[in-house]
């Protein structure tokens, strides 16, 4: 065993002590007595059941995680990488098609181990707790889906990136990095249009007092805005959400159906405009941006280490490849992408109490968002309490509890807006 060995074994163990530690620490952090804040919101029975969805989904994810890292052990210490390796290279010549099949069969055994886990998730825990609305028809055909589009997508994008380390040289690095980050804008326009209505139906809001009071705030802000879509969440989930997606002339802003059925027109108002406010913030620039220069450090990286010896010893490779080195590499960075997706984790906290401010200052109505946000949390079985060390290491938006109290802080004396 090599020292590149012995890292990334120290990793995965700090790794994995890390995250049980935060995990025990936010089950600790539980407590029967309801905030302050949501007396009048929560009844005692559902407050127990986001207790108990928090449980559930904890145990759940130390088993996932636990086999999926038992099985990788496995695979590397059973020299499965090597004997894989050899069985590619007697099935073609091409090195491409190497690494497209090499790739492709870990892919597969991931999704195939994976799968068990989505269809307890999805049928036992979902519907345990009273989300869960997939059926079986549309489970399969969700799998099959994403199948196809990993297939041609995924393995057109992987065969680039292969071919540049394989054929550009000292180049191959900045070469690849154009192409990856005009792949990551494009997909920006690609996904709204037509790869997301391959899983969901999304239709015009209709004429009505909502989409008149949403036109009239969008209009208010200066914001660019010719419809807003509803999408039939309630098709997979009882869960509730908006989101923002896609640049120029493909953005959408999107209301879940299930979202409609339980706010009422000033809080769906105060929903949109958090989701305007990152656009107005040029929030979706940037994390498209840092995303960018990301993916360029991460394959600088990846030229200096695709064809290191070390690398392909430390599992028991005796042939170096591009497609090899590609896998390697990546289960040897995954330390440092840890680390750096702490930080766009806590820009991404910030973002979203920009996103905040901006709604509540610019619909002059804070209390109605405040009074959405709650009726989201206590939909959706947030946890109200989730323990520090947790938040730092897994949340993308800060607690409900800490929104709340920022928006209360937050005067109406903005921009008018008279909707």
């Amino acid at each position: 065993m090599n020292f590149i060995a012995v890292i990334i074994l120290v990793a995965l163990a700090l790794n994995l002590i890390l995250h049980i530690t935060a995990d025990i620490c936010n089950l600790k952090n539980l407590s029967t007595q309801l905030p302050e804040s949501f007396k009048g919101w929560y009844d005692p029975d559902r407050y127990r059941d986001a207790q108990a969805y928090l449980l559930a989904n904890t145990r759940f994810e130390w088993v996932s995680s636990g086999v999926s890292l038992a099985v990788f052990l496995l695979l590397w210490f059973g020299h499965g990488f090597p004997m894989l390796d050899q069985w590619v290279r007697c099935l073609a010549q091409s090195p491409i098609i190497r690494g497209l099949v090499y790739i492709g069969v870990l892919v597969g055994v991931k999704a195939v181990i994976g799968l068990p886990f989505s269809v307890y998730s999805t049928f036992v825990i979902e519907e345990r707790f009273g989300f869960n609305r997939t059926d079986a028809k549309t489970f399969v055909s969700d799998l099959i889906k994403r199948t196809v589009l990993g297939v041609l997508i995924g393995g057109a994008l992987l065969a680039g990136v292969l071919a540049f380390f394989e054929y550009a040289g000292d180049n191959a690095w900045w070469y690849c990095w154009i192409a990856v980050a005009a792949f990551m804008v494009a997909m920006q326009f690609v996904v709204p249009t037509w790869i997301m209505p391959l899983f969901n139906r999304f239709t015009p809001l209709e004429p009505g007092e909502l989409k008149t009071a949403i036109l009239s705030y969008a209009e208010s802000i200066g914001f660019p805005l010719k419809n807003v879509f509803v999408m039939d969440g309630s098709k997979r989930s009882g869960k509730a959400n908006a989101f923002f997606a896609g640049f120029g002339r493909n953005k959408r802003i999107v209301l879940f159906d299930t979202l409609i059925e339980n706010h009422d027109v000033s809080e769906l108002v105060g929903i949109l405009a958090h989701e305007m406010g990152h656009y107005k913030k040029k929030h979706i620039y940037w994390m498209m941006l840092a995303g960018i220069i990301q993916s360029g450090a991460l394959l600088f990286l990846l030229s200096l280490f695709i064809s290191a010896r070390p690398l392909f010893e430390a599992f028991y490779m005796d042939q170096a490849s591009v497609y090899a080195g590609l896998v390697f590499f990546g289960i040897l960075y995954s330390p440092i992408d840890f680390f750096i997706g702490i930080f766009v984790q806590m820009f991404s906290r910030q973002n979203e109490y920009a996103a905040d401010r901006f709604a509540a200052e610019t619909t002059r109505r804070p209390n109605e968002f405040i009074r959405a946000l709650k009726k989201l949390a206590v939909h959706n079985l947030a946890n109200l309490r989730p323990h520090p060390l947790y938040v730092f290491l897994n949340y993308s938006h800060p607690p409900i509890l800490d929104r709340i109290e920022a928006i209360s802080k937050i005067g109406a004396e903005s921009r008018p807006w008279n909707g």
